[in-house]
């Protein structure tokens, strides 16, 4: 499970991603919880990504051979859309691949792209407020949302550490410090 950070109409979110994988004839991923074409999108992207990079991240581990992954965002009757669960969605996969869970008191966000480049993201305030109600006091933001967060009161800020994230890279180091990377 990992966390990400999303926002809605009503505001700011966490938004969980799970995933477990399932013995099967051929290697497959599925996505369930009410998931805009979007947010298929990022699952498709998050997939992709990390099977392309697998020699960086988990070189003694074989991608997901003959098995079924499911990802699935709770809440289901919650539609959920937008870009902005990229890098969430490849740590969750990543925590599944390793059998090595995310920290717990992490949340992130920040839209994904095929090369692991994390482009900025929208809300950010809502986020941030959403992770201090959740508890979370480690965040991953984009680096181009840096100004966006610098221009927030400190108050909302306070008791959370944010960390800046340019490449999915950076990310994989904050959300498995216990795994020995090699880059």
């Amino acid at each position: 499970v990992s966390t990400g950070l999303a926002w809605t109409s009503m505001g700011g979110a966490t938004l969980y991603i799970e995933a477990i994988k399932v013995k099967a004839d051929k290697t497959d991923m599925k996505l369930t919880g009410q998931a805009g074409e979007v947010m298929k999108e990022s699952s498709q992207i998050a997939w992709s990504y990390l099977h392309s990079a697998m020699d960086k991240y988990a070189p003694e581990y074989k991608f997901f051979e003959q098995t079924q992954v499911h990802i699935h965002i709770p809440e289901g009757a919650t539609p959920k859309d937008g870009p902005s669960a990229g890098i969430t969605m490849v740590t969750a996969l990543l925590s599944l691949l390793t059998n090595t869970p995310v920290l717990d008191d992490l949340g992130m966000t920040g839209e994904l792209t095929l090369t692991g480049r994390i482009l900025p993201i929208g809300g950010v305030k809502e986020k941030i407020v959403a992770a201090r109600r959740s508890g979370l006091t480690t965040l991953i933001f984009p680096s181009d949302n840096l100004r966006d967060i610098e221009e927030l009161p400190t108050y909302v800020k306070e008791g959370i550490t944010i960390h800046y994230a340019t490449h999915y890279d950076e990310v994989a180091r904050i959300a498995f410090p216990s795994l020995p990377f090699k880059f």
